[in-house]
């Protein structure tokens, strides 16, 4: 398993060999025995290993034996020789969301470029998962933590304040570690607007939980900022609650057409909550844009794919990976956390749906 390689927690279990293994007929070969093939002694084989110095001359014979044998260092004793396992825990919420494939593929290339693994934890969106995760990252043998989330609680606090291990959060903000996240409040509002520029005034909004501090709670102030500005008083009946699912969407546009069977617009707190409520909207007879028009937050591939285009904004999740996984690095390396807060920002996608 080689530098970058994906793999999901429990925890591997540990080499049984101390010292590494060869090509020759898979038998296990010592540091001591490199040395000897290579005419020097163990502490250079050990300093070659390790990066530390060593003459041109001793490099090239270390470096010509373990070719020549196929040796690679057994994890465990570069572990118990270096106090460092090179292998990061990574938390998501979910393995089948396009956003968080973005985020892992951003964590992933930068680990891979600095000789680190990746230990890949899915959650299945539990909370009570995640806690159960940074209990084993905490207890187990990683260098540091990158927890992609969702909701966040006084519980996750306690937790990752007791990691013991540096950690970057990703997608949320919390003043007690470094954080990667999106300008929700700003990215809702926007789109929002561009739904008021185009005519329409009785705006609809289907979000998520306000327990998600970011997609939830972030997206609707923003979509209530858009509103406010424009003269607009937004009206409790005109908004909606779902899950992240296109399902959820369909089902909360229902129930919103229901109340507002006039309305002229709908803002969803993401792609697939819109695509969902578009499916509703045409079973209905709606027109969009003509009649109602329709966006979302996330500028998924299926944002693309669907008729009209879905207006929606774009994100950067891979940067944001990229990021957090540069700041964990940082922390392990110089071993302090500043606390960094970056905000990425946004680019809207008018599409053809307004």
């Amino acid at each position: 398993m080689g530098a970058g390689t994906t793999v999901h927690a429990g925890l591997p279990r540990p080499s049984c060999a101390a010292a590494g293994v060869g090509a020759e007929g898979g038998r296990k070969m010592t540091i001591a025995e490199i040395a000897r093939r290579a005419g020097v002694s163990k502490a250079a084989v050990s300093r070659y290993l390790n990066n530390g110095y060593v003459s041109s001359e001793k490099r090239e014979a270390i470096r010509r034996v373990i070719e020549e044998t196929g040796y690679v260092p057994s994890q465990q004793a570069q572990t118990l020789r270096t106090g460092k396992s090179h292998m990061i825990g990574v938390i998501v919420p979910r393995i089948d969301s396009e956003s968080i494939s973005r985020v892992v593929a951003g964590i992933s290339r930068v680990l891979e470029e600095q000789g680190y693994r990746l230990l890949l934890a899915n959650t299945d969106n539990r909370i009570e998962k995640e806690l159960e995760y940074l209990e084993v990252f905490r207890s187990g043998n990683v260098d540091g933590v990158i927890l992609v989330a969702t909701m966040l609680s006084a519980a996750h606090r306690k937790a990752l304040t007791a990691l013991g291990v540096p950690a970057v959060l990703v997608g949320q903000q919390m003043d007690v570690m470094s954080c990667v996240f999106h300008d929700d409040r700003g990215a809702a509002r926007a789109v929002t607007e561009l739904l008021l520029q185009n005519g329409r005034r009785r705006v609809g909004y289907i979000g998520v939980t306000p327990r998600d501090k970011a997609a939830g709670a972030g997206r609707r102030a923003g979509y209530q900022d858009a509103l406010h500005a424009a003269g607009e008083e937004p009206r409790p009946e005109w908004m909606e609650q779902s899950d992240f699912s296109i399902d959820g969407g369909y089902a909360a546009a229902e129930r919103l057409l229901a109340r507002v069977p006039d309305v002229e617009g709908i803002f969803c707190a993401t792609d697939s909550i819109a695509i969902g409520a578009k499916k509703r909207l045409e079973e209905q007879g709606r027109h969009i844009p003509d009649d109602v028009a329709l966006a979302g937050i996330g500028h998924s591939r299926m944002s693309e794919l669907v008729r009209p285009r879905l207006a929606t904004a774009h994100y950067y999740y891979q940067t944001s990976g990229e990021e957090a996984a540069h700041d964990l690095l940082e922390i392990i390396g110089q071993g302090v956390d500043r606390k960094k807060q970056l905000m990425l920002g946004f680019e809207v996608c008018p599409g053809e749906s307004i």
